[in-house]
């Protein structure tokens, strides 16, 4: 019989399953053996045979939990954990992509991952363009009959333009090509990009589904049969998550619908908050009524909310921008984001240090631009801590 069952009721029982023995820990033990024995031939056969747990780079039975939890999370049927974000996209591109291929890939794109287009997928004969992701007439145009890839975050790192993934996922198969979406700045909790039509979904668990910055990995969701073609490499280039961060994250998860939707709300606050304020020059938050993207963002955002995340300028005053961060009480910089606590990051000395500057000022990122991964504060207390901070603008 089918449950209707709500997600945060579910995700509480999530990965009790996966364990040894017949009977079921409240909490989920750690598996941190780098092996496990069996007792003759005839069981190393059975064991192999039906995939079960033998060496920790294979399989291991907290990285199975949490993979299951992200599946159900992502309504995918199978998922990968990798021990980190860029480990989960440097497998997937790596494994589904070969000499002579083409991939088109958003303009605005996270610093590694366009690194990992440019530096070193470029040196084994992979193509690659990077154009304006929103303007879906472009993208069409800018396909080639080699296109095998269409790379995508759903939000823009860190100026969150919003991907049509739906329009995305049409012009990718229409051109027998995949679609492949970052979802980390999102979460399933706000769009799962699967049921859009995109193939591959990737999160940081880093960031906000394990929520406090204590644990590192990355995870791809999709087909079975796409998760098979990506496990054998990355297995081969060693990035299988960690038994212990895994566990983490497993417990992480249970409150993420109570932490991803506080923060949702929060940035919608603060979004609002900062618009108003003479000393910011622009704010970008899909959640704003004003922001370009914000009809795009209704038609394929869930009604949680438009993410935790948002950017905005300020003037190009080193000096000034120095005193603000000093400032500030409750959100620190910090070269990460999706925290329990506020943080904020500043790209041109973090994320996209690496992009050639002509490339960055066509972004439309500046000495100016900040990111602020929003946190569970009082929503007041940081609307004020942020006004008091950019006084130093308008003194």
């Amino acid at each position: 019989m089918e449950n209707n069952f709500t997600r945060e009721s579910m995700l509480l029982g999530l990965g009790k399953g996966v364990s040894a023995g017949a009977q079921i820990p409240e909490t989920p033990p750690i598996h941190l053996t780098t092996a496990f024995t069996m007792r003759d031939l005839s069981e190393v056969e059975q064991v192999y045979r039906q995939k079960e747990f033998t060496y920790v780079r294979t399989r291991n039975p907290n990285r199975t939990a949490l993979q299951q939890a992200l599946s159900f999370l992502e309504n995918g049927e199978e998922t990968l954990v990798c021990s980190s974000g860029m480990g989960a996209i440097s497998s997937t591109l790596i494994s589904l992509l070969s000499p002579g291929d083409h991939v088109l890939a958003n303009r605005h794109l996270y610093g590694e991952t366009y690194d990992l287009l440019v530096k070193l997928l470029a040196r084994f004969g992979v193509q690659h363009d990077l154009v304006d992701f929103e303007d879906l007439d472009l993208v069409r145009a800018s396909m080639r009959s080699n296109t095998k890839m269409l790379y995508t975050e759903v939000l823009s790192n860190p100026l969150l333009s919003v991907a049509d993934i739906g329009g995305l996922a049409e012009l990718a198969h229409a051109g027998d090509a995949l679609l492949v979406v970052d979802n980390t700045f999102t979460t399933p909790l706000a769009i799962r990009p699967l049921d859009f039509g995109a193939d591959l979904s990737i999160n940081s668990l880093t960031k906000f589904l394990n929520g406090h910055s204590d644990a590192m990995a990355g995870a791809v969701t999709g087909s079975a049969a796409l998760c098979e073609r990506i496990r054998p490499i990355a297995m081969l280039l060693g990035v299988p998550g960690d038994p212990f961060d895994a566990w983490l994250i497993l417990r992480g998860l249970q409150t993420v619908e109570l932490r991803v939707g506080r923060q949702m709300d929060n940035a919608l606050a603060l979004a609002r908050s900062l618009e108003q304020n003479p000393a910011v020059r622009r704010v970008h938050y899909p959640g704003l009524e004003r922001n370009r993207c914000h009809q795009v963002a209704e038609k394929l955002f869930t009604d949680r909310g438009f993410g935790a995340m948002l950017s905005f300028e300020l003037e190009s005053d080193t000096d000034k921008i120095n005193r603000f961060m000093c400032a500030l009480h409750f959100a620190h910089y910090a070269p990460t984001l999706g925290g329990v606590a506020s943080s904020l990051s500043h790209p041109v000395t973090s994320s996209h240090s690496n992009v050639p500057e002509a490339e960055r000022l066509a972004m439309g990122i500046t000495q100016g631009t900040f990111r602020l991964s929003v946190g569970i504060e009082n929503p007041q207390d940081l609307i004020a801590d942020f006004a008091q901070a950019l006084e130093v603008f308008t003194a």
